[in-house]
């Protein structure tokens, strides 16, 4: 094949983690008795980001991204309530959120056998790794590396030289990152000098200071760019 390792991003390029979100929140306010609208959602995804793109310019740590996400995100709605339970009960439920997208376990089981796979995640080590462990895709990677135990984040090179370790491979030619964020995934590769695939399913505009190798809006259409040679 084209490539000897593939780095997959987790959510939103495997994990549907639209839906697990969803589910999630909607979970915790059920479970502190709170009524939920679901306009909450698009203002939580606001609140999140917010601080999820504050923490990949380290301006945040984790725990203070748990936090004050819900901080942020319960003012905005107007509800009195302690943030820290909350974001707590919703990691609880998130952590069993195992959807997948579509054509995500077809890839992994057309490229078992015929290349490396490795997970790599900035999400939250005690999410990731339940996630993983009560999906169906598991048995498909030699590691998941997740930026809350390693101490780095996508897009910072030094968490792709802790994927090249563990590759054992000194080849960047060989290795391929998989990713839906142009600004972590994309930016990530491209500055640790691999090539990489734009997962785009919504046909987001591009960022012309960002080129992935190759984009792709339907998963299952990295079979043949792996196949090629």
């Amino acid at each position: 094949m084209r490539y000897q390792w593939i780095i997959f991003d987790a959510d939103g390029t495997l994990f549907d983690y639209d839906h697990a979100e969803n589910t999630a929140i909607r979970k915790t306010f059920e479970h502190f008795g709170y009524l939920y609208n679901p306009d909450y959602l698009a203002i939580y995804r606001h609140c999140n980001k917010k601080l999820w793109d504050a923490f990949e310019l380290k301006q945040v740590t984790i725990e203070e991204l748990k936090v004050n996400r819900f901080r942020l995100f319960l003012d905005t709605i107007g509800i009195t309530a302690d943030p820290n339970p909350f974001g707590k009960q919703y990691l609880m439920e998130l952590a069993t959120g195992t959807e997948l997208i579509p054509g995500a376990e077809h890839v992994l089981d057309s490229l078992s056998g015929k290349v490396g796979m490795i997970l790599m995640t900035n999400g939250i080590k005690e999410v990731q790794r339940s996630r993983l462990h009560l999906s169906t895709i598991k048995h498909h990677f030699s590691d998941i590396i997740i930026s809350d135990e390693v101490g780095v984040a996508k897009p910072d090179s030094r968490i792709f030289e802790i994927a090249q370790k563990n590759m054992e491979i000194s080849d960047k030619e060989a290795v391929l990152m998989v990713g839906d964020n142009l600004s972590s995934d994309i930016k990530g590769g491209n500055d640790f000098g691999i090539d990489t695939c734009w997962y785009n399913p919504g046909q987001k505009a591009s960022d012309p200071k960002i080129k992935a190798t190759y984009e792709i809006t339907d998963l299952e259409d990295i079979l043949p760019i792996l196949d090629s040679h």
